[in-house]
């Protein structure tokens, strides 16, 4: 093998190493709806199970009339949507998952840091009609 060859090969190892490295460290918001199929209008029985598991977590997270919003670092968002998701799978219910990911390197805290952005705009544009 040239020096070269081994030159290059020697930074692409080192380049997937400090990228793989990095991979554990990206922040993720997650928009996550469980809910099992057959079991009759009311879902909120079932969905406050699944919330439960998320909010026992330790993540930062918040609950709304359709989604709960989920925010750490990837696979730790990954755990708990598996997690929340087989508590209604594993009592034999066929089980529907929306899930959005938001995955942002180097942000955190975006759970919070996006309704204020907006809030902030709004204000703005009020304040620039009046």
């Amino acid at each position: 093998m040239s020096e070269i060859n081994k030159d290059n090969e020697y930074k692409n190892a080192n380049t997937c190493e400090n990228s793989c490295a990095n991979a554990h460290k990206t922040n993720t918001v997650a928009a996550l709806c469980i809910a099992p199929s057959g079991v009759g209008d009311e879902l909120s029985e079932y969905v406050a199970d699944a919330v439960k598991v998320i909010r026992d977590s330790g993540l930062k997270n918040e609950t709304n009339a359709m989604f709960t919003n989920i925010e750490g670092e990837f696979d730790d968002v990954m755990r708990v949507v598996r997690d929340a998701t087989m508590t209604l799978v594993n009592r034999g219910y066929r089980t529907g998952v929306i899930l959005k990911l938001d995955i942002r390197p180097g942000f955190s805290d975006q759970i919070d840091a996006k309704a204020a952005l907006v809030d902030k705009i709004l204000e703005e544009r009020k304040n620039n009609e009046n």
